[in-house]
C-alpha cells in the first residue's frame, strides 16, 4: 500500500463534498508529476485530504477506488484521473503551521514534499510521514 496526499480547494470541493457524495472523481490535474504520481495509485491506497486556499489543513482520510483512466474533462489523452472515497476525517487537523514546524524539527517530515513540492496537487508521503500525520491528527488507520 501507498500514501498519498492529495490537495482540493474547499470552496470548490471539500472533505464534506466527498463525503457527501461517497464516491469521487478527482480530475483536472494539469502537472505532469501530479498526473504521475495518480498513474501510480493502485486500488486501496491511502489519501490525505487537503484543504489548500481556505484552511490550508488536512482534514480526512481516503482511499483509491479506481485507478487512472482518460480524464473526462479534456479531450487531451495526456491526462488522468482517479476515484477516491472517503473513509474517516481526522479527528484533529493537521495544518499547514503545524507541518511546517514538524518539518523544522527534522523528524519524520522533514523530507515531506507538501512544503518541498507545494505547487504540486497529488504528492507521495512515505508511510512514516503517513503515520506521523495520523499521530498529530489524533486519528488511528482506518481499517
Amino acid at each position: 500500500m501507498r500514501y498519498w496526499l492529495m490537495k482540493t480547494e474547499p470552496d470548490t470541493f471539500s472533505w464534506q463534498d466527498l463525503v457527501r457524495d461517497g464516491v469521487a472523481t478527482w480530475d483536472g490535474v494539469r502537472n505532469y508529476t501530479a498526473r504521475n504520481n495518480m498513474r501510480a495509485m493502485e486500488i486501496g491506497d491511502r489519501i490525505l485530504i487537503y484543504h489548500s486556499n481556505v484552511g490550508k489543513e488536512a482534514v480526512g482520510i481516503a482511499r483509491v477506488v479506481r485507478t487512472a483512466f482518460p480524464d473526462p474533462t479534456t479531450d487531451d489523452v495526456r491526462w488522468s484521473a482517479v476515484q477516491v472515497a472517503p473513509m474517516a476525517p481526522l479527528r484533529k487537523p493537521v495544518t499547514l503551521q503545524t507541518i511546517r514546524e514538524e518539518q523544522a524539527k527534522g523528524g519524520p517530515l522533514a523530507e515531506i514534499k507538501l512544503i518541498r513540492e507545494n505547487r504540486l496537487s497529488v504528492v507521495a508521503l512515505t508511510a512514516d510521514e503517513w503515520q506521523h500525520l495520523l499521530h498529530l491528527a489524533q486519528t488511528p488507520e482506518p481499517q
